[in-house]
C-alpha cells in the first residue's frame, strides 16, 4: 500500500483527508511543519499533501525546505489552501508543487488528483529503477554505483565509519568467451552476480556491475579483517558453483577479489581508494588468481593463500 503524508495544523481537515484516502492508502498526519518535515525525511512516502497556512513555518517555506532535501526530492507535493488567487497558486508551482487544491475541497476531486499523481510517481520510479539496473544481471549498474558511492562516502566521513571498496573480476574470462561463446559468457556473468549479491543483503551492503566481467561492492561499518574473511567465503562459493572453464587454462570458473578498508577523513579522496582497490585486484591476479588481496585500515596487506 502506498504511503501518503498529510501536513495540516487543522485536526479536522487532516482527519477529513485521512478519511477520504485511507481506504486505498496508508495515511500519516502531522500537525506542524516541523513534525511534517521530520516525517518526510524519515518515511518512505509516495505523496505529500501540504497545507499552506500554518503557524510558524508556512507551507511554502516548508515546501522549499523539502525540495532542498535530497532524501525526498522527486516525491510529489500537492498544496492545499483557501488561498486561491493566481499569485499564491503560481508560487506553489514555482516552488515545485505538482498540484494545488483549494478549500473547501471535494472528496472526489481530492481522490482523483491523488490517484493521478500516485500513478505518475510509481511510473517514474519504475523508469528510474530500470535506468539504474544492469539489464543482464539485475543488480545495480554503474550509474547507480556512482551515485551511491558518493553519498555513502560522505556519510562515512561524517560518522567515521570503516568503508570498504571491493573489486571483483572473473578470471580468464576472455578465454571462456573464446571457448564457449558470448551467450554462455553472459550466463556466467549473471550467475556470478546472483551468487555474490545473495551474500550482500545487509542494509550496509551495496553491489553493482562495474563493467564487462567486473563488479564492485561497498560495505560500511565492518573492519578489514571481517570483510576479508567474508569475501574469502564469497570467492569460495563462486568456485563451488563448478562452472566448467576451458580446461587448458582452468578447471572451473573463478573470481579474483581486491579491495581496501579505510576510515575516511574529510580530506580523503574516494577516487584514490578506488584506485587502491583496483591495484589490490591486480595483485590478486598477479599472485595466481582465484584469491582475495586486501589493504586494511592500517595499510597492512591481507593475502589469501
Amino acid at each position: 500500500m502506498e504511503k501518503i503524508l498529510v501536513i495540516d495544523d487543522s485536526l479536522l481537515q487532516a482527519a477529513k483527508l485521512k478519511d477520504i484516502l485511507s481506504d486505498e492508502y496508508d495515511v500519516t498526519t502531522a500537525r506542524t511543519a516541523e513534525a511534517g518535515f521530520d516525517c518526510a525525511c524519515t518515511g518512505d512516502y509516495s505523496l505529500i499533501l501540504l497545507d499552506v497556512i500554518m503557524p510558524g513555518m508556512d507551507g511554502f517555506d516548508l515546501l522549499k525546505k523539502l525540495q532542498e532535501e535530497i532524501i525526498i526530492q522527486g516525491v510529489p507535493v500537492i498544496m492545499i489552501s483557501s488561498l486561491s488567487d493566481e499569485e499564491h497558486v503560481l508560487l506553489g508551482f514555482t516552488l515545485g508543487a505538482v498540484d494545488y487544491i483549494t478549500k473547501p475541497f471535494s472528496p472526489l476531486i481530492v481522490k482523483a488528483r491523488v490517484n493521478t499523481h500516485i500513478r505518475l510517481y510509481k511510473y517514474r520510479k519504475q523508469i528510474e529503477q530500470q535506468s539504474r539496473t544492469d539489464q543482464l544481471t539485475g543488480v545495480a549498474n554503474r550509474r547507480q554505483y556512482d551515485q551511491y558511492s558518493a553519498r555513502k562516502w560522505k556519510e562515512a566521513v561524517r560518522l567515521q565509519l570503516p568503508f570498504s571498496i571491493c573489486m571483483f573480476d572473473i578470471d580468464r574470462f576472455k578465454s571462456y568467451n573464446d571457448t564457449f561463446g558470448h551467450p554462455a559468457g553472459d550466463k556466467v556473468i549473471a550467475s556470478i552476480a546472483k551468487t555474490i549479491s545473495s551474500f550482500l543483503q545487509r542494509s550496509t551492503d551495496f553491489f553493482a556491475r562495474y563493467g564487462g566481467e567486473e563488479f564492485v561492492a561497498i560495505l560500511v561499518g565492518e573492519s578489514s579483517d571481517k570483510v576479508f574473511e567474508y569475501l574469502k567465503n564469497i570467492r569460495q562459493k563462486i568456485e563451488d558453483l563448478h562452472i566448467p572453464h576451458n580446461p587448458s587454462v582452468s578447471e572451473w570458473v573463478t573470481i579474483s577479489i581486491g579491495g581496501v578498508t579505510v576510515v575516511p577523513q574529510a580530506e580523503s579522496s574516494y577516487d584514490f581508494y578506488l584506485k587502491l582497490a583496483d591495484a589490490m585486484l591486480y595483485d590478486a591476479k598477479g599472485y595466481g588468481r582465484n584469491r582475495v588481496v586486501w589493504s586494511g585500515e592500517d595499510g597492512k596487506m591481507l593475502l589469501e593463500k
